[in-house]
């Protein structure tokens, strides 16, 4: 299994990125697929999820309204697309997947498979 990000980089406060992941080794649609960030010196966090059929989204509060998380189920990919980024956005974003029935979208320690990061830094 494999979780592959990109589209990390820098940009100024009130930019946009979207971060892509491409998931290969596993049957895609049985995943529930997230987005978690490490900020320097903090712990790892839950920024955004998606359900198996891109149905069912949930956010952090800090990211809701700012950044959409969606998926490509025949592309085995997901995504997040961050707009109005602040220099508090700044952090190595991972993305994971949550093979769990029913899942924890908000708890870490629910996903099996998790990706190598890429990261994102906001700055003045």
């Amino acid at each position: 299994v494999e979780l592959v990000e990109s589209g990390g980089g820098s940009v100024q406060i009130g930019g946009s990125l979207t971060l892509s992941c491409v998931v290969s080794g596993l049957t895609f649609t049985n995943w529930v697929m997230a987005w978690f960030r490490q900020a320097p010196g903090k712990e790892r966090a839950f920024v955004a999820a998606i359900n198996w059929s891109g149905g069912v989204t949930h956010y952090a509060d800090s990211v809701k309204g700012r950044f959409t998380i969606s998926r490509d189920n025949a592309k085995s990919t997901v995504y997040l697309q961050m707009n109005n980024l602040k220099p508090e956005d700044t952090a190595v974003y991972y993305c994971a997947a949550d093979g769990a029935y029913p899942p924890d979208y908000f708890e870490e320690e629910d996903y099996d498979y998790w990706g190598r990061g890429t990261q994102v830094a906001v700055s003045s």
